[in-house]
């Protein structure tokens, strides 16, 4: 149904506040139980349909290559015969037979926006989506779309409240009136990835190292009024220190991963 629609991943950031895990592997590679973020970005959109990935790789891009090159042999049992290296039969154990998954070098030092004019090549569709390598959330992606098709306008971009992992302290003075176990959401939204563009996006884009993506471009989608938000007021966290990794590693360790939509 969604099969001409690519999702487009970033992928190609440093990371350098996860520098004790990005030293020897790109962000998009640290990994939540015992798969790389990445994976389980790939596992939200393609539980709604979505299996064309398009990833824009930088830094560390080879390390991307080589695991889904090699992700049949990872992820299945598999039966080799020795002396005969080529006489390999696969008993596949995994669930993601209909992925079809682009490598693109768009880099390594570009910033977003020329790693996205890049890849206008491999994207033969009206529509596409795009998001980071380090966000997840359970937004539900078929009603983005729609909202998407619905208003007709450039850009969607995801808005979602920035909230605490941590348990909140409501004071009086120095007692405790409420203790908020749950997040509780406000009123800003920011930008939380999971985008929906049409072609035009392109034409915003230059085919330039120092072409950013937030601002330039989004900049100027907004102020043409081609720039819209679709509101998620669901689960929504960014891997962007340790503490991260830990936070989601928990969550999903415990079987309370929200983004587990597959």
């Amino acid at each position: 149904m969604h099969g001409n629609i690519p999702v487009v991943i970033l992928c190609g950031g440093m990371g350098t506040r996860l520098r004790e895990e990005t030293e020897f592997k790109p962000k998009p590679m640290v990994h939540i139980g015992n798969r790389p973020i990445l994976w389980h970005i790939m596992k939200t959109y393609s539980s709604y349909g979505f299996n064309d990935f398009i990833l824009c790789l930088g830094y560390k891009g080879e390390v991307i290559k080589e695991y889904f090159l090699n992700y049949e042999i990872l992820n299945s049992d598999f039966t080799i015969e020795l002396g005969n290296g080529k006489n390999v039969r696969l008993h596949s154990c995994h669930n993601e037979k209909e992925w079809r998954v682009t490598l693109a070098d768009t880099g390594e030092s570009a910033l977003k926006g020329a790693r996205l004019k890049r890849i206008q090549k491999y994207v033969t569709s009206d529509l596409f989506m795009v998001t980071y390598g380090d966000g997840l959330s359970n937004v539900n992606i078929g009603e983005l779309l729609n909202f998407h098709i619905g208003h007709g306008k450039v850009a969607t971009v995801t808005g979602v409240n920035p909230t605490s992992r941590f348990g909140e302290l409501k004071l009086k003075g120095d007692r405790v009136a409420k203790f908020v176990e749950k997040e509780e959401f406000g009123k800003t939204f920011v930008s939380g990835g999971f985008f929906v563009f049409s072609r035009e996006l392109f034409d915003y884009l230059k085919d330039d190292d120092g072409c950013d993506f937030e601002v330039g471009p989004m900049e100027d989608l907004a102020a043409a009024g081609q720039l819209m938000v679709y509101k998620h007021k669901g689960f929504w966290a960014c891997m962007d220190t340790a503490r991260d990794v830990e936070y989601l590693n928990r969550l999903w360790d415990d079987h309370r991963a929200p983004w587990k939509t597959w």
